[in-house]
């Protein structure tokens, strides 16, 4: 377990989504080292930390919308674990969703653990990021 709460969640988690040797996610890691703000929307069952990117980030090359997450998470306070989302709009980063699975989002945490869907090695096939 590592001990963060959200934003240490939310900055593992992205770490993870990013990861792997993909064109695109090469581009959108560059993205996510300019992201000069993010703002977050609680839904009561997740949140949306939505990013505001450096205004000279450059798209990724094919410049098209779409949506991974092979990502899931034990966190303290849920008993089924969270997903997430990561939305790319028109070539960039947009949001990070997070959600829970039928039950309420900690207000508070400071234990999560991260891994894979597929366990600890990642199948960058499945993802559709080309």
């Amino acid at each position: 377990m590592v001990s963060k709460g959200q934003e240490g969640l939310e900055l593992e988690v992205m770490r993870m989504l990013l990861a792997g040797e993909n064109p695109v996610l090469e581009k959108l890691r560059t993205q996510f080292e300019h992201v000069q703000s993010i703002t977050r929307e609680m839904t009561g069952v997740g949140f949306y930390a939505n990013f505001k990117l450096h205004e000279n980030v450059e798209a990724i090359t094919s410049a098209h919308s779409l949506r991974f997450g092979d990502v899931q998470a034990n966190i303290e306070g849920l008993e089924h674990g969270a997903g997430f989302v990561l939305h790319v709009l028109e070539g960039y980063l947009s949001c990070l969703e997070g959600y829970s699975y039928d039950e309420p989002w900690p207000s508070e945490f400071n234990n999560f653990s991260i891994t894979y869907i597929g366990g600890n090695v990642r199948d960058l096939s499945d993802l559709g990021v080309k």
